[in-house]
């Protein structure tokens, strides 16, 4: 007996698919100990205590104030006095008379009377052109007159004896007139003689040759032994006038007027010349002209001052400085140079306080001198100004005051304050007005007052 089933067996559905079971909740940690939570909380609370501490302990820390500790600077007043209104320029020495000495004629040179540099006066003997054929055509001229001088008196004597017969009708009409133009010629003739001879003596004039200026003489053109034509350009010597000499120098448009106002008040100029380097005077004289016209490329006019030069101490062509002096302003508020600070603000000084604080001041400048700048507005006679250290002032700051020692205007006012009255402190004092009284001023703009001690741009 056969252990399979008579009919086949159904198939196996596959298993269903497995649900998972449900995870039992997990059960929380036991809550530590109380007495470790309590550590933790006093042990959070310490270091917020500290973080506090800490806090209060910056906030309540006195903040050092700034500028607090005073600082060491010296000041000076302000006082009144005077300051010259000047116009510095660039100059040069332009003599009187420069006379190059050319041949009045065609010779050879046989003689020269003078040494290079040396100082000759007007008339004296210079050179010597060889005179013999200038002689020998003289001796010509000569003897052409007493030819003439013959001929004319012949005529003459002929015309008496016409005159006679001409009286009592012995001659002809014809020859009487013909004989008084023959003595008209001869006449003329002799004339023409006369002229030719003094020509002839001016050119043994004109072979001894003379110094036509007082002066220097140059070096020499030319040597003996040359033969010189009166075309000859080079000459025979340079006669240069040394005493006196002029300077010419030049200013800008705008201080124009200021000087042709006090020149037609029929005021006297004074100019102080200076050497190229400007570190010493070398000469004094007065300004006498003014040109008629101003150059237009450069904005100026130039001006002429006469110099006596008595020890020759300015040299022709000499470049030189030139300060002249158009006025002087009397009472005027005047401060070490030093003190004058140019910033933001504009141009401003540290004034003093009574409480030993300094506080920015603005100011207006006027002419300076170097040493001295004048205050036009903004500061009176009296108040004091800091003149050094102040490098770190800012206003309000506190200081302790020294007296400016005599003589002294601070550690920058030496060398820069001498710098300053040069060509750079002319601008910013020529912005500045002048007292009714001034009426003229250094190089600057809108013609108005200028620095003491610069000019020219």
């Amino acid at each position: 007996m056969s252990d399979t089933p008579d009919h086949p067996a159904a198939p196996q559905s596959p298993p269903p698919p497995s649900t998972p079971a449900p995870k039992a909740p997990e059960t929380p940690p036991p809550p530590p100990p109380p007495r470790k939570r309590r550590g933790r909380w006093i042990l959070a609370l310490v270091v917020l205590v500290l973080i506090a501490l800490v806090i209060v302990h910056v906030l309540r820390r006195k903040q050092p104030e700034h500028g607090a500790v005073a600082q060491v600077v010296t000041v000076a007043p302000a006082t009144l006095g005077a300051m010259p209104v000047t116009l510095d320029a660039l100059g040069t020495v332009t003599p009187v008379a420069t006379v190059t000495v050319l041949p009045q004629l065609s010779g050879y040179l046989t003689e020269v009377g003078y040494r290079e540099g040396q100082e000759v006066v007007k008339g004296q003997f210079l050179a010597q052109i060889d005179p013999r054929q200038y002689e020998i055509s003289k001796e010509q001229a000569e003897a052409q007159l007493a030819k003439d001088r013959a001929l004319l008196a012949q005529a003459r004597a002929d015309l008496a004896r016409y005159t006679l017969l001409h009286e009592k009708q012995s001659v002809a009409e014809q020859t009487y007139t013909d004989q008084k133009f023959l003595v008209a010629q001869d006449e003329a003739a002799v004339k023409a003689d006369l002229a030719n001879i003094k020509q002839f003596e001016l050119d043994l004039i004109y072979c001894h040759i003379t110094a036509p200026v007082s002066g220097r003489v140059g070096l020499r053109l030319v040597d003996p032994g040359n033969y010189v034509t009166a075309s000859s350009s080079t000459g025979i010597a340079v006669i240069t006038q040394m005493k006196p000499t002029t300077v010419q120098f030049t200013v800008p448009q705008n201080s124009l007027s200021s000087v042709l106002q006090r020149v037609n008040a029929g005021a006297k100029l004074p100019v102080t010349i200076y050497s190229s380097d400007n570190t010493k005077p070398l000469a004094a004289g007065m300004l006498y002209a003014i040109s008629n016209q101003m150059a237009t490329a450069t904005g100026t006019v130039t001006l002429r001052a006469s110099v006596p030069n008595d020890d020759e101490t300015l040299f022709p062509n000499e470049f030189v400085n030139v300060r002249l002096l158009v006025d002087t302003m009397a009472n005027a508020v005047l401060v070490p140079t030093p003190a004058v600070q140019s910033g933001a603000p504009g141009d401003y000084v540290y004034l003093v306080n009574a409480n030993n604080t300094v506080s920015v001041h603005k100011v207006t400048l006027g002419p300076s001198d170097g040493q001295h700048t004048v205050i036009v507005a903004g500061l009176a006679a009296g108040q004091r100004v800091v003149t050094d250290g102040l490098d770190r002032l800012n206003d309000g700051a506190k200081i302790q005051p020294a007296e400016a020692k005599p003589g002294a205007t601070g550690t920058t006012g030496g060398a820069q304050g001498e710098k300053a009255a040069g060509l750079g402190n002319a601008s910013r004092a020529l912005s500045k007005p002048l007292p009714p009284a001034s009426g003229a001023s250094a190089v600057g703009t809108d013609a108005q007052p200028a620095s003491s001690a610069s000019a020219a741009s």
